[in-house]
């Protein structure tokens, strides 16, 4: 036992320097998570670094706009700061949109499946025929999907890229209960999936009802955020406001309010805001 605690000692020792296991820097996790979140909303063809490279040239754009209409460089950065982060805002409202639209088709998707069951298709061959028979907006994935079945044959592989593709948090429960009645089969396959169907129906109707009363929380949220800044930029036009705002006296009024208008927001927000359902069993 004595020789046993050494050597584990001497083990973590000697992991604990260079040897270390690593996992991914900050920099790359930050772009792995704004990767997902292009995927999430449905955009294809961008990835982190063009998404950046559109903060910039908005931010750019409005604040040389405003600075340009006021006159004033606080006023300025304060709208260039906006048109940063308003891309990035933009993308997360797609993403939401997207996952209330994906939330909502799903046992669509599911009860077609479970009829290719009954009509005895094989579970591959029934998810492959959701490109033909599916809803709309999911075609273009289980298109691939059946691409890749029938180019390989490994239903847990293609899974996994079905998932990656999707990049929805249902998408990843659907595709590993797939998973799992596909492994452990038997005659219990329709039940299992009109059982699903259900689920998901009683889950989306609970959530599209709790982001109905939440609406009014958001949107007050946005419109007490926004109208000072709007009431800024039409007194930005006067030279009496202009000469307050480019004293040291006007910046620190700015940042100051800044700030306030942020937490007050995120704060709103994080009253009315509902849980969101993580991917789990990515």
């Amino acid at each position: 036992m004595i020789g046993l605690l050494l050597g584990v000692g001497l083990l973590l020792i000697w992991r604990r320097g260079p040897r270390s296991p690593t996992g991914p820097s900050a920099g790359a996790s930050w772009a792995l998570r704004r990767n997902e979140l292009i995927r999430q909303a449905g955009i294809e063809g961008v990835n982190s670094a063009q998404l950046l490279a559109l903060q910039i040239v908005s931010a750019l754009l409005a604040g040389t706009l405003v600075l340009l209409l006021t006159s004033t460089l606080a006023i300025g950065c304060c709208f260039a700061a906006f048109a940063f982060v308003a891309p990035i805002a933009v993308v997360r409202r797609l993403r939401q949109r997207r996952q209330v639209t994906l939330r909502e088709l799903w046992p669509e998707a599911i009860d077609n499946l479970a009829s290719a069951v009954r009509a005895g298709m094989s579970l591959p061959e029934g998810v492959s025929g959701l490109a033909e028979r599916g809803p709309a907006p999911l075609r273009p994935a289980f298109a691939r999907f059946a691409g890749r079945y029938r180019a390989s044959g490994r239903f847990a592989d293609c899974l996994d890229a079905l998932k990656s593709d999707l990049a929805d948090p249902v998408g990843d429960r659907v595709c590993e209960t797939l998973r799992v009645a596909r492994e452990v089969g038997g005659s219990d396959l329709g039940t299992v999936l009109r059982t699903l169907s259900e689920l998901l129906r009683v889950d989306a109707r609970t959530r599209a009802e709790l982001e109905t009363r939440q609406g009014w929380t958001v949107n007050a949220a946005r419109l007490a955020a926004g109208a000072p800044w709007a009431v800024l930029l039409l007194l930005g036009t006067q030279s009496q406001t202009l000469r307050t705002f480019n004293s040291s006296t006007g910046v620190i009024l700015l940042v100051s309010g800044g700030a306030v208008c942020l937490a007050a927001y995120r704060i709103m927000l994080r009253i009315g805001r509902l849980p969101e359902e993580p991917r789990v069993l990515r």
